[in-house]
């Protein structure tokens, strides 16, 4: 039975990396590469003027856009390629962008050659595909959903990611030391944390911070 390739466009910024890419999806006889990039920018000029099937799309491309801006932008307008994200970052607050940007599916670098075959055949066809790992966080995530933080806590946690004190932070924001402490306590039970370091770690691996 014949069937129509898919053809997809591979964006990765490591050279290396994007070679090994390429010979091991040339040995798939139904997958059909049809353009390469090596930044955010160029993915979407290419995706518009190639229309692959699908885009295999790494989220950290060196400077310009990086994958979610440029899956965002991709899959802005109708119709548009799936976007298959491909790389080795699996946090929640990565694939949760990813996800929110049009991501069709997620999978990590180190899934097996076959994984990667398969995910790119159900991204062709819309069908979700993520790693393992990934829907485990998926699922954890949905339970136990990221903590909401107000506008004024989030301007908090900014000022102490820079090392500020108490003092410094309520000058900088114009407000009395005693609501700095209201607002830190309501931040530290909401990231599930007791010390100011804590909370600035918590919040920029969940990108809390602006």
């Amino acid at each position: 039975m014949n069937t129509t390739p898919v053809r997809l466009l591979v964006c990765d910024d490591h050279v290396v990396v994007r070679a090994g890419l390429l010979a091991l999806l040339g040995s798939a006889p139904d997958i059909e590469v049809v353009g390469e990039a090596g930044t955010g920018e160029e993915a979407v000029a290419l995706a518009a003027k190639l229309t692959p099937d699908v885009v295999l799309m790494d989220l950290q491309l060196g400077e310009g856009i990086d994958g979610v801006e440029a899956t965002r932008r991709i899959t802005a307008h109708a119709p548009s390629p799936h976007v298959l994200v491909l790389t080795t970052y699996d946090t929640d607050a990565d694939i949760t962008r990813a996800i929110e940007a049009g991501a069709t599916g997620y999978l990590l670098k180190a899934e097996r050659p076959e994984e990667l075959f398969s995910a790119i055949q159900a991204a062709a066809q819309g069908r979700t595909a993520l790693s393992p790992p990934v829907a485990s966080r998926v699922m954890a995530r949905m339970r136990s959903p990221l903590p909401t933080l107000t506008d004024r806590e989030r301007d908090i946690l900014g000022q102490l990611s820079q090392g500020l004190g108490n003092r410094e932070i309520a000058r900088a924001l114009f407000i009395s030391e005693a609501t700095v402490k209201t607002h830190l306590g309501r931040i530290y039970d909401k990231l599930g944390v007791d010390t100011r370091a804590g909370a600035v770690s918590v919040a920029k691996e969940q990108r809390l911070l602006p």
